[in-house]
């Protein structure tokens, strides 16, 4: 084995199990079958995909000869562009950098804003990925509060008290995840006025939970001398597997021009993305509806059956506007992984922890909104008559 001395310290984590791990693992070492209420990968949990129009879409003749391009070929950049203007976002292709997948976006941006040593401000609760994504680039993240009164808030002075001499740019991520919560205009402005990049995430803008969420602009402001809307066909058409997601650069036009100046450098050095799924790019995004669709229909089924599963208990679920995944709240009589673990043992349901998430408090668990409804409303059932009984 090689010397960790040899190794960067960017690679080096700590990956010993916590006991939510080990519980998982013994369960399933004896064969006890376990509800899976974690699922984030679209292509095994049943959605109904255009699967004759996606194979097409990936068997072009043209696939056979290569032409590489720093920032994906003319025609998948304007495919893309068609679908961000009629999303209501107007976006111009010229503008528009082609990844492999988002977490490469984010890494390309951590290269052309950041230098070794420097930060980016992070929501807190969010997904994990994204410090291991700075982490590996040699980027610190620094945590900025996102509150719960009965709703999601931005609390600006935080994100104020995160800024220091090596803050380079803000990360905010439309709608959240886990949390689901979109930033209001007024919040984004109050971004925007920081004079720094903002990167937003907006993978799963396309799944909102309830009617009202379309009437609000989720993107970033635009006083941001710099802006970077990331998306992606992996969460957007449910296709993880074709790898091809986007940058799309706004702001100031010196700032645009000078940024897509430096990412070509970055990309012409990867050239990551694959030719047949540039080429299927306006076919993959024209049958996305169908798997959309399906996606939409379970989560919001999902999210008014667990609403209803935990009334008069316990258990209350956090205000949700969008995404896959929903939170609740469990009783403080146990830590979160007292709660997760005795869930895995005694009653086969799998949810992560909120301290997955960078919670701030306890006790919260989050179920994936994507799991097949029957496993859902199994696996909520147990949750909500375990904590019932206290056990």
């Amino acid at each position: 084995m090689l010397p960790t001395s040899l190794l960067s310290r960017r690679t080096q984590i700590d990956d010993s199990p916590n006991g939510l791990t080990l519980a998982l693992e013994r369960a399933r070492s004896l064969g006890k079958p376990i509800l899976d209420l974690t699922v984030s990968n679209p292509t095994v949990a049943g959605i109904d995909y255009d699967a004759r129009s996606i194979l097409d879409a990936l068997a072009l003749p043209g696939a056979l000869t290569y032409e590489p391009s720093p920032f994906g070929m003319t025609e998948a950049r304007a495919a893309v562009a068609k679908y961000l203007s009629e999303s209501g976002a107007p976006a111009n292709a010229s503008h528009i950098v082609l990844t492999a997948s988002t977490s490469e976006a984010y890494a390309f941006l951590f290269k052309l804003l950041a230098d070794p040593g420097d930060e980016v401000l992070v929501p807190r609760p969010s997904y994990p990925l994204l410090e291991h994504l700075a982490r590996v680039e040699g980027v610190r993240c620094v945590p900025y509060r996102l509150a719960y009164d009965g709703a999601w808030h931005l609390d600006f002075k935080s994100v104020e008290s995160a800024i220091s001499a090596h803050t380079r740019a803000v990360v905010i991520v439309q709608p959240n995840n886990p949390t689901g919560s979109y930033l209001t205009s007024e919040e984004l402005d109050a971004l925007g006025s920081l004079g720094l990049p903002i990167i937003s995430d907006e993978v799963f803008s396309s799944y909102p939970l309830r009617a009202c969420v379309g009437s609000t602009s989720h993107r970033p402001a635009v006083r941001a001398p710099l802006t970077f809307a990331l998306g992606g066909l992996s969460k957007l058409a449910a296709l993880p597997q074709v790898k091809l997601a986007w940058i799309a650069v706004g702001g100031e036009d010196a700032n645009v021009s000078a940024a897509l100046d430096r990412l070509e450098i970055i990309a012409d050095t990867f050239l990551s993305v694959g030719t047949p799924v540039q080429l299927g790019a306006s076919a993959l995004l024209e049958t996305r509806g169908r798997a959309e669709r399906s996606i939409r229909n379970r989560a919001r089924t999902n999210l008014e059956r667990l609403r209803l599963a935990i009334a008069g208990s316990a258990v209350s679920v956090l205000d949700v506007e969008a995404g896959w995944y929903a939170t609740m709240r469990l009783p403080r009589t146990k830590t979160e992984e007292a709660w997760t673990v005795g869930f895995v043992e005694q009653d086969g349901v799998y949810v992560h922890p909120g301290h997955f998430f960078d919670f701030e408090e306890e006790a919260y668990v989050v179920a994936s909104l994507l799991t097949r409804e029957v496993d859902f409303a199994e696996g909520v059932a147990r949750i909500v008559r375990r904590v019932s009984e206290g056990d």
